[in-house]
């Protein structure tokens, strides 16, 4: 810390500085103090006058008129090519192997075409470069690490946006932004340059879960649990997004040695189910915790499972052995949720897991080579205790008797009448279901529309499934295929 900020007091004097501005407008903010080692000089020469490529980025002064004549020349292969006069594609194409990189390197970040060349061309020069002027920049403009920052705070949620837009096109993350992620992030309140910040997040590059818990999740834990709502659902789509991040690249550079060999770090089919394995724990933690400090809102647990939407699908979809099972503190919200969306999400997702841990089975038993790790006797055994919680309260109505989860919803039936609710046994199944009462009053009203008592009983299941099919709920269609109709025949 004292190596890349070597005042340490500086920030948090900083911090209260820019929240005494906020308060107080016309109150002068007292003597700057920067997080560098001398104040930046940044002001004088504008960040973003670094994006456009100079005039020239060639050292030889040639006049128009010498450009001219020679602009033919400028195509061999003997001649160097200045940048500011790539316009095409084919240009990139004809003179990729003899570029002029530009002085100012800030300037790639907003050229698709020296962009395509930095994926085709694999100069560590030129990422040296990069990464050297954006960690200064980065430093130098963060506007809540830098007192003298807090008027320039739209300029630099530009630039940050500048580098996400730059990180998407290349398809991979700046270890310059890693850096400054790690550093800024325990000093971060959570609102300034929110959107920009979280969208960065989602492109950590891989690296070991100790540098992770103690940069990344540890202070966004902090934040995560004392912010609002909206922002929590913020953190989860980024956090979404920044597994998917490491699954594609995992899936690109499967057969590549020479790739496995370039990113060493923790970047082995071991290293990479552990880092992964690492952020899904984390992120059930953190699900389970804001359900109960917020009350199971539908909005949080839409994004809490589309998080889980994608770890069940990491062995089929993405061929990396692995299948962690979401917590009880997810599962039981989503079940029980009072809305037929989160229901029918997680009933897809218990399909998927299905699906997954089938194949799992079948590909140990017949020793293929793609399962390099055995999964845990514990994902299948918790899988199942789900399951008999899933099709006890839809179907058979009898998950107060039968479902056997530590954390599930076995009762006894004296402490059940003491409720006072008349038929307990089926007040969580396919008809009477909170998330369901909806569908079975239109049944009810399109089926026998004389009738005002709403008497459930008349419901058929197999006329209610059909209907309920239509409606558009998918999730629940496979998952009854897939798991209550063999539930049933094995009954």
């Amino acid at each position: 810390f004292q190596t890349y900020f070597k005042n340490s007091e500086g920030p948090w004097k900083a911090a209260i500085n820019t929240v005494r501005r906020r308060n107080q407008e016309n109150c002068p903010l007292s003597q700057p103090l920067f997080l560098g080692t001398a104040q930046p000089q940044s002001r004088k020469r504008k960040w973003n006058t670094q994006l456009i490529i100079p005039a020239t980025s060639t050292n030889k002064n040639n006049s128009e008129e010498d450009r001219e004549k020679n602009h033919v020349d400028l195509y061999s292969m003997n001649e160097s090519f200045p940048v500011e006069q790539l316009q095409t594609f084919s240009q990139l194409l004809q003179n990729i192997h003899h570029l002029e990189f530009p002085s100012q390197m800030g300037s790639v970040l907003t050229n698709p075409l020296l962009l395509h060349y930095m994926n085709c061309i694999k100069d560590d020069s030129i990422y040296l470069r990069l990464y050297y002027w954006m960690g200064q920049t980065l430093q130098e403009e963060c506007t809540w690490c830098v007192a003298d920052n807090y008027g320039y705070e739209e300029e630099f949620k530009d630039f940050l946006e500048t580098v996400y837009k730059t990180e998407c096109f290349l398809q991979e993350g700046f270890s310059s932004c890693e850096e400054f992620l790690y550093k800024s992030l325990p000093l971060w309140d959570g609102f300034c340059c929110r959107s920009q910040i979280l969208r960065l997040v989602s492109w950590i590059p891989l690296s070991s879960f100790s540098e992770m818990k103690s940069h990344l999740y540890d202070p966004l834990a902090q934040l995560f649990f004392t912010s609002s709502l909206y922002f929590k659902c913020s953190v989860l789509e980024s956090l979404k997004e920044l597994l998917q991040n490491w699954l594609n690249w995992h899936v690109i550079h499967l057969d590549s040695e020479s790739d496995s060999q370039a990113h060493s770090l923790n970047t082995t089919l071991s290293g990479l189910v552990n880092v992964v394995a690492e952020l899904i724990h984390f992120v059930g933690w953190i699900s389970t915790v804001a359900l109960r400090l917020e009350n199971n809102p539908t909005f949080l647990l839409y994004f809490i499972l589309d998080f889980y939407e994608t770890v069940c699908d990491i062995y089929l979809r993405y061929n990396l052995p692995l299948l962690i099972m979401p917590p009880a503190g997810v599962f039981y919200p989503a079940l029980l949720s009072m809305d037929s969306v989160s229901l029918n999400q997680l009933c897809y997702i218990m399909y998927r897991y299905r699906t997954n841990l089938v194949a799992a089975k079948e590909n140990e038993l017949s020793k293929k080579k793609i399962l390099q790790f055995k999964f845990s006797s514990q994902t299948y055994q918790e899988y199942n205790q789900y399951i008999i919680a899933m099709v006890g309260c839809l179907w058979t109505s009898s998950a107060f008797q039968k479902d056997i989860h530590p954390q599930g919803l076995c009762m006894d039936d004296e402490l059940l009448k003491k409720t006072t609710v008349q038929e307990f046994k089926t007040s969580f199944n396919i008809v009477y279901h909170p998330a369901m009462m909806g569908y079975a009053v239109l049944f009810l009203q399109q089926a026998w529309p004389d009738d005002t008592t709403f008497n459930f009983s008349l419901i058929k299941e197999n006329w209610y499934l059909e209907y309920l099919y239509a409606q558009g709920l998918k999730g629940l269609k496979v998952f009854i295929e897939s798991s209550i109709n063999r539930v049933s025949q094995a009954s």
